[in-house]
């Protein structure tokens, strides 16, 4: 029971995640900007969580001085980069091909380990590369040279993002060695918070004349899209391992190009989809060669994948 449980958790978080990328072109068709959306979004998220932690897990905030800079690094590096990139690419680009783009992070941590740490690559781990690397030219069009300029900023932004969620999931370990995961969260996001009303002025896309409606989708965004999201993945995590849960998640993608074409009329081609299918089989090949050598003796576990 607890397995299903924890399928159930992860599956729901990827289709909260989907659909808030959904809600975010709704926004930006409207005529919000990326920079408005991603300092309402940190800002909102920031607050409820502290409220959450504050009432009913007051200990997680408690951290040692000597992390404040580890902390303040990983916010501004890792999610207030992630945010930017990852919905600046939405806004350029079809929901579904930039939550894709972003699914290259599992490659290019792949990647890291064998470059920086000097580990070896089986032969699944460099096809599932290959697999990914072939999928993302076919999800962006990078054989149109028309789609490839056109929309060159948009697929930028999207490689952006996976990069920086790759950062931020080696990094972001490091931190979980010692404290909780949303005390990682909650710590990282407060100075992405920071960063974001330094760079754009403080608290200035809060003061902007939206409709109610917009409002309502802010909301859904900050707290269904981002809050609830991420303590539903951790729970599916603890029940089920963050490969199983890793694996569950690409159920992302295929659900965002489901609603973004019911509610916002985005097409993918065949093209296209054949290398949406691509990328996420690279990427459950990936986790599934991971947990094999998490098997394996003397091998160190690894995280695996999640939304910005």
């Amino acid at each position: 029971m607890n397995n299903q449980w924890g399928y159930l958790f992860a599956a729901a978080a990827a289709l909260l995640w989907a659909s808030s990328g959904t809600a975010a072109k709704f926004l930006f068709n409207s005529g919000m900007s990326p920079f408005q959306l991603v300092q309402l979004r940190i800002t909102v998220s920031v607050v409820l969580l502290f409220g959450w932690m504050a009432f009913f897990r007051p200990k997680l905030l408690i951290i040692s001085r000597s992390d404040i800079f580890y902390f303040a690094v990983l916010g501004i590096f890792g999610i207030a980069a992630v945010q930017f990139f990852y919905l600046f690419a939405i806004s350029k680009i079809n929901v579904a091909a930039a939550i894709l783009l972003e699914y290259l992070a599992p490659v290019l941590i792949a990647l890291y380990t064998a470059i920086f740490l000097r580990e070896k690559l089986s032969g699944y781990v460099i096809t599932a590369i290959g697999g990914a690397v072939a999928g993302c030219y076919l999800v962006v069009g990078a054989y149109n040279l028309d789609i490839l300029a056109l929309k060159g900023i948009g697929i930028l932004s999207g490689l952006g993002s996976a990069a920086a969620f790759a950062w931020y999931t080696v990094h972001g370990e490091h931190g979980m060695r010692r404290y909780d995961p949303w005390t990682v969260l909650f710590y990282s996001s407060f100075f992405a918070l920071i960063a974001w009303n330094i760079l754009y002025p403080p608290l200035k896309a809060f003061i902007q004349p939206y409709s109610l409606q917009n409002w309502l989708w802010i909301a859904y965004i900050s707290i269904l899209g981002t809050a609830v999201p991420f303590g539903l993945y951790y729970e599916g995590v603890n029940l089920i391992r963050s490969t199983r849960a890793s694996i569950t998640a690409t159920l992302e993608p295929i659900s965002a190009g489901l609603i973004s074409y019911l509610f916002l009329h985005e097409v993918m081609s065949l093209v296209q989809i054949i290398g949406g299918i691509l990328v996420i089989g690279s990427v459950i090949l990936l986790q599934l060669t991971h947990e094999a050598d998490d098997k394996a003796p003397g091998m160190l576990r690894r995280t695996g994948n999640g939304e910005a």
